[in-house]
């Protein structure tokens, strides 16, 4: 399921050197910015573009980077020091949107779509979520009816990332009820200029400004057999948990990303905040904090690192990618707690960083899965295996 690694390390150092310059030098100081316009400016994104950052995961046979889960969470870890709604202006089109054209995509779906999303012309949409399907996409009421050589989509999606600039939405809908067969659900490449694809106003959410999510409503939306993704109503499920397995470890790499920078920042003011004449920083419990901090992001680094080599060995792609995203999301939001207790009211003003970041960061446990989610798929699939070893089975 992977492209192989197309990028050597060498290379790879560069693109990782370049990128940490582009987003301390080019992102970090215009962080307000983008909080106060709600919208990132057009030169980072032309610069982002212009780096290859639309489509680093995406293979170089189709204009990408070609880089691998590996080298993903690398980058990842770099752009979570930053506002979060940078990665997302491009994380779609690499992650959970791309990668169903990379792994499930027809030739003639990737000779389309994929060089366009790679350059950034294309911004593609993952339209999953639903008033009622969430994390558990087998509850999806999304429908699409067969007439003659084309399909019929209707129904209503949620949150969907992007939603309100994108050019391509990839939409999961049911063709019929889950049978022996499989679950029923297709996935379709639905321009969003098509008739009857209606984009609600972007949502008004707690944190992350500049990304922009909205309900998307698909009213009798005909697209042409060609618009299945892989050809096939049952590449759909498959297609979704694949995606977002993927896209798990690559949050956990933002969520250490983020917890990296809060450290730093709580740091930075403990050394230089006085009280009664000494720095915060000499004070044990502040020290006890910032360890807290510290050991939390330290143990995320090492955790991303392992699943993502694990996952593109083929190792392990569902409990490694679930475990790594609990733990790293949770551990992010306690870093940023802590990182404003440290700050003291300082924290809780608009305007610094970490109150910013303690916003940013509570959404990286709801999406892609919630941790409520990610512990069920833990905690059942060891038990499967178990049970699998039991019965004589290989237990993996």
């Amino acid at each position: 399921m992977t492209s192989g690694t197309a990028v050597s390390p060498e290379d790879f150092v560069d693109i990782l050197g370049q990128t940490r310059e582009f987003i301390r030098k080019g992102v970090v100081p215009r962080e307000q910015e983008i909080a106060d316009t709600d919208s990132i400016p057009e030169d980072i994104r032309k610069n982002a573009a212009a780096m290859g950052l639309f489509g680093y995961a995406i293979p170089q046979e189709w204009g990408g980077l070609g880089l691998d889960l590996t080298q993903d969470v690398e980058l990842a870890m770099e752009f979570g020091y930053t506002s979060l709604s940078l990665r997302s202006m491009f994380g779609t089109n690499n992650g959970i949107a791309g990668q169903v054209l990379v792994n499930f995509g027809t030739d003639e779906q990737k000779q389309q779509w994929l060089e366009g999303i790679a350059s950034g012309d294309v911004v593609a949409s993952f339209a999953l979520t639903e008033p009622g399907a969430g994390s558990n996409p087998a509850g999806l009421r999304t429908k699409a009816v067969r007439e003659g050589e084309d399909w019929v989509i209707s129904g209503e999606k949620r949150f969907i990332t992007n939603a309100p600039l994108a050019d391509l939405f990839v939409v999961f809908a049911r063709t019929r009820p889950a049978d022996e067969n499989g679950t029923g659900i297709a996935v379709f490449l639905v321009p969003a200029d098509t008739e009857g694809v209606q984009v609600a106003p972007k949502d008004r959410k707690m944190g992350q400004e500049g990304a922009w999510t909205a309900d998307v409503h698909f009213t009798d939306v005909r697209v042409p057999n060609s618009a299945l993704v892989g050809g096939s109503e049952d590449v759909g499920y498959r297609a979704a948990m694949t995606s977002l397995a993927r896209g798990r470890v690559h949050i956990a790499a933002l969520s250490v990303g983020s917890a990296q920078r809060a450290l730093d920042e709580a740091v930075a003011y403990a050394a230089t905040a006085m009280q009664g004449g000494t720095a915060i920083g000499d004070f044990q419990l502040v020290q006890a904090m910032i360890a807290d901090i510290a050991t939390g992001v330290m143990a995320g680094r090492a955790m991303v690192r392992e699943v993502a080599a694990r996952y593109v060995s083929g190792e392990d792609r569902r409990i490694g990618p679930s475990a790594v995203k609990l733990f790293c999301t949770e551990m992010v939001g306690k870093a940023a707690d802590l990182a404003v207790q440290i700050h003291g009211g300082t924290g809780y003003m608009r305007e610094v960083p970490v109150e910013r970041i303690y916003r940013d960061v509570r959404l990286l446990r709801l999406y892609e899965g919630t941790s409520e989610v990610q512990r069920l798929i833990i905690g059942g699939g060891l038990v499967n295996q178990a049970k699998k070893a039991a019965a004589g089975g290989t237990g993996r």
